[in-house]
């Protein structure tokens, strides 16, 4: 088969869809990535194939972002969906204008850069499948333009298949002259433009393949799902010295990922403060803090060690508490190798994963707003001190090692393609 692969230039999304494009690689299959030209070579540094597409944009870059921005992307989710953490929210005119912001601020200008040249790879190249993330809509249309079958790959909570399956019962309760869907509509109008016309598929996939096990994720009841487990990938890596042996004391790892310096101001929390809270703690602490943090630090306490990258695979399998931000693929680093939590949520989904870890037993988390010094201290000697979390902890370990891995779901991946190809 042909597998062309599609993101915006995002890296944290890009990596999470890399162990996919590997297995499909590895098992004969013919792989292409496409994204626009300036993501190139972190796409051939994964050794993939790329194809650059379309023109660079930078739509959420730091430069771009205002304080007003920055402001309601560490609000959490909004409108339309924010109804997956909240489904008393699920009111048709707001969702009606949160699908109209949503096109029009965030879709239309991640996505019209690629679109043409993506459409016109895709109708040259003729893949069997494409694989899209869920912000990035110019798979689908180009699916939809050359007959392919396609799927999403999810990088964290289905938020946007459980807010469509609201609107889509909403809009069908209203008058038929009352009935807009922007989104829809804007996806329709390029299916025309390519010579069809929009089916739902556009929005969801015809498949959408899931990373995370049941029990951490969220699922819009008319979809296909297909499980998968998730396999780190940090891009190059080197596993420094001090990580060849077992730690002689405790070890807590504090990290932020990548996306609260590459998109935001950065952290939302102040390091210095949780830093002195623990350093009277008969503990290590390895912090990989981004460089611009670590020039606000005034001093590091003598049980931290400090450094701008570590691969976290490596990292977490050797610590007995990690403290993150709920970042998807942080947070199923981590409890692949069955060790307690601390979130610090401050974004978009992350606050949802962070409440699904602490309802399973396996972590705590702190509301941004409560993040400090003492209440970070509390947290992690109980994480250390409980028994109770590592045992939780270990269980979910087991869940995400039971899903298949990607090379065992290249079959079934044949298949699906094979069934929805021909149903086109």
């Amino acid at each position: 088969m042909r597998i062309l692969f599609t993101t915006t230039p995002e890296t944290t999304i890009f990596m999470s869809m890399v162990p996919l494009a590997w297995a499909l690689r590895t098992a004969g299959h013919e792989v292409r990535f496409a994204s626009q030209p300036k993501f190139t070579p972190t796409i051939t540094q994964a050794g993939l194939t790329a194809v650059p597409v379309g023109r660079d944009s930078d739509l959420f870059r730091v430069a771009r972002m205002t304080p007003e921005l920055l402001e309601t992307a560490r609000a959490g989710l909004h409108s339309p969906w924010d109804v997956a953490e909240d489904p008393g929210k699920a009111e048709y005119r707001r969702m009606l204008l949160g699908y109209r912001d949503a096109v029009e601020e965030g879709h239309k200008p991640e996505n019209f850069p690629m679109v043409a040249s993506l459409v016109e790879f895709a109708r040259s190249w003729r893949p069997d499948l494409v694989v899209w993330d869920p912000l990035t809509y110019a798979g689908p249309i180009a699916a939809k333009a050359c007959g392919a079958a396609h799927a999403r790959v999810l990088f964290g909570v289905d938020v946007f298949g459980v807010a469509r399956e609201h609107f889509l019962r909403l809009m069908a309760e209203q008058p038929a002259q009352a009935r807009r869907d922007p989104l829809g509509e804007w996806l329709g109008g390029y299916a025309r433009k390519y010579g069809s016309e929009f089916t739902e598929d556009m929005v969801c996939g015809h498949f959408t393949i899931d990373q995370f096990p049941v029990s951490l994720q969220l699922e819009a009841a008319g979809l296909h799902y297909e499980r998968m487990q998730y396999i780190p990938y940090n891009g190059p890596s080197t596993v420094p010295s001090w990580l060849w042996k077992k730690p002689e004391r405790p070890r807590v790892a504090l990290t932020m990922g990548l996306s609260a310096t590459d998109l935001f101001s950065g952290y939302a929390f102040g390091v210095q403060d949780v830093l002195d809270s623990l350093a009277d703690l008969d503990i290590e602490v390895v912090a990989t803090i981004a460089d611009t943090e670590k020039a606000k630090l005034r001093h590091v306490p003598a049980n931290a060690r400090l450094l701008p990258f570590v691969p976290l695979h490596v990292l977490a399998p050797t610590c007995d508490a990690v403290i993150h931000h709920a970042g998807p693929g942080t947070l199923a680093a981590v409890a692949r190798h069955g060790v307690p939590q601390l979130s610090l949520p401050y974004s978009f989904d992350e606050p949802l994963f962070a409440g699904a870890l602490s309802a399973y037993g396996a972590g705590l988390h702190i509301d941004p707003e409560r993040t400090a010094g003492d209440t970070v201290r509390a947290q992690v000697l109980r994480l250390l001190g409980e028994p109770g979390f590592r045992a939780a902890a270990g269980r979910l370990g087991e869940e995400f090692a039971a899903l298949p891995s990607p090379n065992a779901l290249v079959p079934r991946l044949e298949e699906l393609t094979s069934r929805f190809t021909k149903g086109s």
